[in-house]
């Protein structure tokens, strides 16, 4: 498996992934897109993608063996923080790392590009993710009432300091 700078190729193939993940947030192509572009002197998002190779069709997204993308992460540069917007991982390659991986790397670029912090939120019943997070060392730091909708559910406010 290889983690790597998203392309404007990838678009498609992260959107079929996250169309299998009911708890990620899903974008527009245009979306996407713009998170790709470069502002001003430097990167304002991240965007990463995990690929691997498979020959078993069943661990595809898409069930056909022909999306190469495992998972991706996107991230947005503010002054001197981060702010998680989106993971997602492939049902077929969850537990096994990836998810840690990808957020190892966000964390990675959060101390050696503008950042000192990673922020993020979570639906409060997504306890698979909010393990991962407390695994790669985010705290708990609050709560926003009724947050997400269909179903209405509080976010889990989580962040990460650089050490």
């Amino acid at each position: 498996m290889t983690i790597r700078a998203a392309t404007p190729v990838d678009i498609p193939f992260m959107m079929n992934l996250e169309r299998t993940c009911p708890t990620s947030a899903h974008w527009s192509e245009q979306q996407y897109s713009d998170s790709l572009e470069l502002e001003g002197d430097g990167p304002k998002r991240l965007v990463l993608v995990a690929e691997g190779t498979s020959n078993n069709a069943s661990e595809s997204p898409t069930g056909d063996g022909e999306d190469p993308l495992l998972g991706f992460l996107v991230a947005r540069l503010g002054a001197d923080e981060w702010e998680l917007e989106n993971i997602v991982v492939s049902p077929a390659a969850r537990r096994k790392g990836l998810g840690l991986q990808l957020l190892n790397t966000l964390l990675t670029n959060a101390r050696e590009i503008y950042g000192a912090a990673v922020f993020l939120e979570v639906r409060e019943s997504n306890t698979a993710a909010r393990s991962l997070y407390q695994r790669a060392g985010f705290c708990e730091t609050g709560r926003r009432k009724a947050y997400y909708t269909s179903p209405q559910e509080d976010a889990i406010l989580y962040s990460w300091t650089a050490r």
